[in-house]
């Protein structure tokens, strides 16, 4: 195919300090240097991960530089590259078409269409991971760079994953959140002590320490065992450690401990018949950047607590599943998921403090849960209290207090998704005793992998899920800002689609449609997003 001819300038959103974001009409559209890749964006949509990035800017564990995986010369060579107070283009959830490529570039050609997996775990920084639309600039824009040497992994699958013409652009860019929704739950939990690892063991009485038959992965035993006492612990150096497994019960010794954990690190309390009597304040904003784990066991065996961490997150038969924040964009396709799991005797709750919001995600699931035997309600619990207990949380607000509450208002054996993202630093104080008597697991993931962007897309070009079912309203350019206000006021209860060829169309809800467009609204499902529908709209809207 023909290499495309390209524009000086284009129309970008950029994000150039907190919470200061600007249309630019006129920035540079750059060539792909001999590695690199240039892409038209079909349409972006907006999320609420680009919220905190706007207002964590270079604070965001995601926009800090690359620690490991490429060199420094080779970063230099990128103008994507953008980390720490650089200013960055936001928006990962992508569907685009490559229109150049350079010379050395032999994995990708002119032409194709692609859905973007943004989530670079080969490419760590000091507290998360690489991401495209963070320290990589992202796809609001008319075009974006990316380079071969970022977007290849270290198998040599591709995170530009093709896709074919009969696919909405919306429901390939929509790809992307669903399947950070389903790598919360398929994502494979480490069940036994690191292979290689570093392990430390502090014990109150060092005669209480029982550690024979403890699991080790397949891979063999930890390379590093330090023991310490209590009044040791806070030698060792901050996130040092794979593996913790402490011997008590006492307060300011697990508070010490917490800092000791490694990312993908896990912590054993073995309370050995006592109780700790007060609550713990627990890095929980690690669980979910971090991907930190914590267990315990009332007993005396440290490996009895490895028996309570699952496999993976998946919602398992017989449970009563919480989604609280159900009425936003991501909780909505949690319930959507959750009813259409197949999953036998489960019950699906729904809450949020909207009743719009409530309303629209009961409209779109309930058809579903009936089809699949799932009793399911939707409740607004500033209006109605809840009292009952549950075995699965998944949390969609980033809010410490909620992991708290899921504690206290869990079931044995309960499961705790902390799917929205509280901020790596923040602590809480949490009720370890009820968590550990309750065999509880609280975890988070942040990102997909390419594996979960193929099973959400296999699903889409299947038809077993219409991703456009998220969509609430569409926009140009010249809306996307205000796009991006709408989601940190929670005024519209599903996914925003940007336009970004479209430069002067505003914001517009799907409802109100037929004002600006009613050709456009002519061609929804049910008042719901199309193919048609976009089509029609990149018809008229971009004469």
């Amino acid at each position: 195919m023909k290499k495309a001819t390209l524009p000086a300038t284009q129309f970008a959103v950029q994000l150039v300090g907190p919470s200061q974001l600007t249309l630019n009409p006129a920035k540079a559209v750059s060539a792909p240097g001999p590695h690199q890749i240039l892409a038209k964006v079909e349409c972006v949509g907006l999320c609420f991960s680009d919220l905190k990035l706007l207002k964590q800017f270079d604070r965001h564990p995601r926009k800090s530089v690359v620690v490991k995986g490429l060199t420094s010369e080779a970063l230099d060579e990128m103008p994507n590259y953008v980390p720490g107070a650089k200013p960055t283009v936001p928006g990962h959830e992508v569907t685009c078409r490559i229109v150049a490529v350079g010379s050395e570039v032999k994995h990708h050609k002119i032409g194709e269409r692609c859905l973007v997996q943004t989530d670079y775990r080969d490419l760590p920084t000091a507290g998360s991971a690489s991401a495209f639309g963070y320290n990589f600039e992202g796809a609001l824009q008319e075009y974006v760079l990316m380079d071969e040497r970022v977007v290849i992994d270290k198998s040599g699958e591709r995170f530009l994953i093709p896709v074919n013409e009969q696919l909405a652009a919306s429901a390939v860019a929509l790809v992307e959140p669903w399947a950070c929704v389903e790598d919360s739950y398929v994502n494979i939990e480490r069940q036994a002590i690191k292979a290689g690892g570093r392990l430390l063991i502090v014990a109150d009485n060092p005669a209480t320490i029982q550690i024979a038959s403890l699991p080790c992965e397949a891979g063999g035993k930890p390379a590093e065992v330090l023991r310490k006492t209590p009044a040791e612990a806070g030698s060792v150096a901050n996130e040092y450690c794979d593996d913790i497994i402490y011997f008590g019960a006492d307060k300011a010794t697990l508070e010490i401990l917490n800092d000791k954990l490694a990312a993908r690190g896990i912590m054993n309390v073995v309370l050995g018949g006592r109780k700790i009597g007060a609550s713990v304040n627990v890095g929980v904003g690690r669980v979910h950047y971090g991907m930190t784990r914590w267990v315990g066991t009332t007993g005396s065996a440290p490996a009895d607590s490895y028996k309570n961490i699952p496999l993976t997150g998946e919602i398992r038969e017989g449970d009563s599943v919480i989604v609280i924040g159900a009425g936003g964009p991501m909780g909505q396709m949690h319930v959507i998921r959750a009813v259409c799991s197949g999953i036998k005797n489960i019950s699906v709750i729904g809450t949020d403090m909207d009743d719009a919001r409530l309303a629209s995600i009961q409209k779109k699931a309930d058809p579903l849960a009936a089809s699949n035997s799932v009793i399911m309600k939707m409740i607004n619990t500033a209006k109605t209290p809840l009292t009952e207990r549950f075995s699965y949380f998944a949390l969609m607000a980033p809010v410490p207090a909620l992991v708290a509450r899921s504690i206290r208002d869990s079931k044995p054996g309960c499961l705790i998704n902390l799917f929205a993202g509280i901020p790596a630093p923040t602590k809480h104080e949490l009720d370890l005793d009820t968590y550990i008597a309750n065999r509880c697991f609280m975890f988070g993931t942040s990102g997909s992998t390419i594996r979960d962007m193929k099973i959400v897309l296999q699903k889409v070009t299947s038809g077993q899920l219409n991703t456009n079912c998220s969509v609430d309203a569409v926009s140009g350019m010249a809306g996307a800002t205000e796009g991006i206000a709408a989601v940190e006021n929670r005024t519209l209860a599903g996914k925003i689609i940007v336009y970004p060829m479209l430069h002067d169309i505003g914001l517009i809800p799907l409802v109100d449609l037929h004002k600006p467009f009613p050709t456009v609204a002519a061609k929804l499902d049910h008042g719901q997003w199309t193919k048609a529908a976009e089509e029609e709209l990149l018809r008229v809207a971009g004469k």
